[in-house]
């Protein structure tokens, strides 16, 4: 069966991008040029900049403008660009929006504020000045990080106010994407966590803002096309060989599990800037054992 054409920037495969860093923690821009060429290459539809993966928390701000440069030159294609532009007041995620479309990126994608506790009304504000600069905004919905919620109903809002054109959902709760398809019929779901991407893209997810493609593009985009054209003799024995990769990017050490899977897989990962620390102990263990299977399996 076919895969469903790509018809808006969103959609598909877009990696939440790793950035590789030097020895001495500087920002190897060449090597992520590589990284975003070589995804693109591999049959991914895009790239997510300056998410949680890259880091973007510890860049200066020049460095954080780069890569959303760097992504947009390496992609070909600005739309194939996603940058996150999450920050924690709302003029300051705006002024990344901005950056965003001066680069000529095709979309952005945003957490709620995430410095205290925002209620409903002032969340709204946050994304309605956001969606001022005039590209489609991706809402994230993290709320075991950001601890709030964005709920089917808070997101039928967003979109009904016309401030948000699809959600990545990262609650876990494989349940919510019926209740958002109810409440928000126009609100585009993206699986959020590369470990429901099975259940939620039988449950009509048109996109993937993923984790483990950094480390397995060719395996993760051969397995999202099969789960979105319901091709389950392809898709679930390849969801269950890559299960024990995907769950970690639901853990607390993600961005330390994929670098180290791609620094075995061959690919540039490289170290984390403080206050991440290597994997260590039990992790390092689990994850080089899962990636070394996957590459024996044949996975790439």
């Amino acid at each position: 069966m076919a895969s469903a054409p790509r018809t808006r920037p969103w959609h598909g495969v877009m990696v939440a991008t790793a950035l590789p860093l030097s020895d001495d923690l500087r920002v190897d821009y060449d090597a992520y040029a590589a990284q975003v060429a070589r995804l693109i290459d591999n049959g991914c539809d895009g790239v997510v900049p300056n998410g949680s993966l890259g880091e973007y928390q510890t860049l200066t701000d020049d460095e954080r403008a780069r890569v959303v440069r760097t992504a947009v030159e390496a992609a070909g294609d600005g739309q194939r660009v996603m940058p996150g532009v999450s920050a924690y007041g709302s003029a300051e995620a705006r002024r990344w929006a901005d950056q965003a479309a001066e680069a000529g990126a095709g979309s952005v994608l945003l957490l709620p504020p995430n410095a205290y506790r925002a209620d409903p009304d002032a969340v709204a504000a946050h994304y309605a000045e956001v969606a001022r600069s005039g590209l489609p905004v991706v809402a994230y919905n993290n709320p075991h990080d950001t601890r709030i919620d964005l709920t089917p109903e808070l997101l039928a809002r967003l979109h009904g106010e016309q401030n948000i054109v699809a959600v990545k959902e990262f609650s876990g709760d494989v349940r919510r994407a019926y209740e958002i398809a109810e409440l928000a019929p126009g609100l585009d779901l993206l699986i959020g966590a590369d470990d429901v991407l099975l259940e939620l893209a039988l449950a009509g997810a048109v996109g993937w803002i993923a984790g483990y493609p950094n480390a397995f593009p060719a395996a993760c985009t051969r397995l999202y096309r099969a789960a979105r054209t319901g091709d389950l003799d392809t898709a679930l024995p390849l969801y269950k060989s890559l299960h024990p990769l995907l769950r970690w990017d639901s853990r607390t050490e993600f961005v330390q599990a994929v670098k180290l899977s791609m620094d075995l897989a061959g690919r540039h990962g490289g170290p984390s800037r403080p206050p991440r620390s290597p994997l260590t102990g039990e992790p390092e263990a689990a994850v080089r054992t899962a990636t070394e299977k996957a590459l024996a399996e044949g996975h790439r």
